[in-house]
């Protein structure tokens, strides 16, 4: 529940911990949710014979979980915002916060870490840079280095291309391929067919909180399945292992 709002309703999914997926459907179907709730940010309604393990486990402490996933979202880049630079930002990753604050100890190997993963994404040189002097896509990359620093298990992607112009979405979309290749599990959210890359091969549609379709990519991305989940006449072009819809 949100509020008075069924988010999920009736819902049952499993995600194997190596695997590449994609939850493609509407806005307000509930996406956002699922991530938050495998975030531990929202929690189900407990309800006879309902259950939830992450990981294996069904009790976690919220900043041990938070130190096996990598969360890249919009609510993190509307609040990362001000004068946090690059480098603050990523290291922030360590303490499930949005900035390196005073009650925070910052050693010698989680700076080297941090550096570390500013150099994968090759922006080094964004390390000093304030968030508010930076470009969406420059900001949307140190988030996703600050969901890196820590090494984690899997990377969850909550509609990662919204708001960036096309070269910056082209940039995102290439780290995720490269990130998946690199064999980082990649859980990903969003309403743009463009978003899922040719390295993920599942992929399962909701509306209106519940999983309408589960599969493999090929079976499920078909146009009258999309044409019934978003209510409007679509054209879908493939090419490279690439999904466009207009």
């Amino acid at each position: 529940m949100r509020g008075q709002k069924i988010a999920l309703d009736d819902f049952s999914l499993r995600i194997e911990a190596d695997k590449h997926v994609a939850i493609l459907g509407p806005n307000g179907c509930g996406k956002s949710t699922l991530i938050k709730t495998i975030t531990r940010e929202c929690y189900p309604v407990a309800r006879p014979k309902s259950s939830m393990s992450i990981l294996g486990e069904e009790t976690w402490d919220v900043f041990a979980l938070r130190a096996r996933l990598g969360i890249v979202s919009n609510d993190l880049m509307l609040s990362v915002t001000g004068d946090a630079c690059g480098r603050d930002v990523v290291l922030s990753g360590f303490f499930s916060s949005i900035s390196i604050f005073s009650n925070h100890h910052v050693d010698a190997r989680q700076r080297e870490l941090a550096d570390a993963a500013l150099a994968a994404l090759k922006i080094e040189h964004l390390a000093e840079r304030p968030v508010c002097e930076m470009s969406s896509g420059e900001a949307r990359r140190v988030l996703i280095a600050r969901a890196l620093v820590h090494k984690p298990g899997a990377l969850l992607f909550d509609e990662p291309c919204n708001s960036l112009d096309l070269s910056a979405q082209q940039s995102l979309r290439q780290t995720m391929r490269a990130l998946a290749n690199s064999g980082t599990a990649i859980i990903l959210v969003t309403h743009e067919l463009a978003d899922i890359v040719p390295e993920i091969g599942r992929v399962v549609l909701m509306d209106r909180g519940r999983v309408v379709a589960d599969g493999p990519k090929e079976e499920i991305l078909r146009v009258e399945r999309l044409a019934a989940l978003f209510g409007v006449n679509v054209v879908m072009a493939r090419r490279d292992g690439h999904y466009h819809l207009w």
